[in-house]
């Protein structure tokens, strides 16, 4: 996972001070409203809905954005958009399996956009199927590290279902089983422990290793599907050394 994962983190620091402010605030309060409609306003009761709370708190959304969005999920507010999720899959440049999360409220400009940004970017649609396969849902929450040593968090969400304790540099990344997440969560609260996000994402079971070249195509095939409001999150197989990233960074 390491240079998916760094650069994963690399890119949301980017992403909450860069001029996609904006649609990094829609896709967090697209989180909420369907969190809240799913579940209920009640965040105490709904973990799913307290999570992108959290996530959005984190990346600095406004309180009344987010308090508005619970009452738009949760029925207490007209105005409430009626959002499905669609699962896309497909191959980007070097093989590199794509599945692509969309919440939407319109089927077909979520199913063109996709299509014209993988088309557009050396990807290519696949089957329902096809590349799901190849990756796990899984639990991640992602805590800044801080004083904290990798054992400390290890002995904190162990006994909550940890899988394992992941050190992206800056940050630490748990995996869980999905139904695992809010017990790992729970126990960082516990501990006193700060987090910066906990969602359930899919992730690879065999990763393809890309030199410089092969990481800057699939960085920008991923910035193009990301760019498309229907898109909420793009999972892909690829693995990238921590060389081969400083390069793209430079």
């Amino acid at each position: 996972m390491s240079g998916h994962s760094k650069w994963a983190t690399t890119k949301h620091k980017k992403a909450v001070v860069d001029a996609k402010r904006g649609k990094l605030f829609a896709k967090l309060i697209k989180n909420i409203e369907v969190a809240a409609r799913m579940g209920g306003a009640d965040i105490d009761g709904n973990p799913t809905l307290f999570d992108a709370i959290q996530k959005a708190k984190k990346s600095s959304v406004p309180n009344k954005n987010i308090d508005s969005a619970v009452k738009r999920g949760g029925g207490l507010e007209a105005g409430g958009a009626d959002y499905e999720t669609i699962m896309y899959e497909g191959y980007g440049p070097n093989g590199v399996a794509v599945l692509i999360e969309c919440l939407t409220d319109n089927r077909n400009r979520a199913a063109s956009d996709v299509r014209v940004a993988m088309t557009r970017n050396g990807g290519s649609m696949a089957d329902p199927g096809s590349v799901s396969y190849l990756f796990n849902r899984k639990g991640v929450v992602l805590l800044p590290k801080g004083e904290l040593s990798e054992d400390d968090v290890l002995e904190t969400v162990l006994e909550a279902g940890a899988e394992e304790v992941n050190d992206l540099g800056e940050s630490f990344e748990v995996i869980s089983e999905a139904t695992d997440m809010v017990a790992v969560r729970t126990a960082l609260q516990q501990a006193g422990i700060d987090y910066d996000s906990a969602d359930s994402n899919f992730l690879p079971t065999m990763q393809v290793e890309l030199d410089e070249e092969g990481a800057r195509k699939i960085f920008k095939l991923i910035d193009a599907l990301e760019d498309s409001d229907d898109v909420q999150n793009v999972f892909a197989n690829f693995d990238v050394s921590d060389e081969v990233m400083e390069k793209v960074d430079a």
